[in-house]
């Protein structure tokens, strides 16, 4: 089943291992094992390749500033 063409989907970015390596400074053991635990996001299977959605990528960076910003200092 194909999904339908949405006029906001002509935005979305798919990037590789390595950008996403440079992006969250984690290694690429680090990621496969959170997205294996539920906790990053999972990547679109391209045959033997590997993409992650960017902005689920970013959204993920966001929530990590949120939650730190969250903690209270004592």
């Amino acid at each position: 089943m194909t999904a339908a063409w949405a006029p906001e989907a002509q935005c979305i970015r798919l990037i590789s291992i390595s950008e996403v390596i440079r992006l969250t400074g984690r290694g690429r053991s680090r990621i496969y094992a959170a997205v294996a635990q539920g906790e990053f996001p999972k990547p679109i299977k391209d045959g033997s390749s590997a993409r992650w959605v960017e902005s689920e990528v970013a959204n993920w960076i966001a929530d990590r500033i949120a939650e730190r910003d969250a903690k209270v200092v004592e």
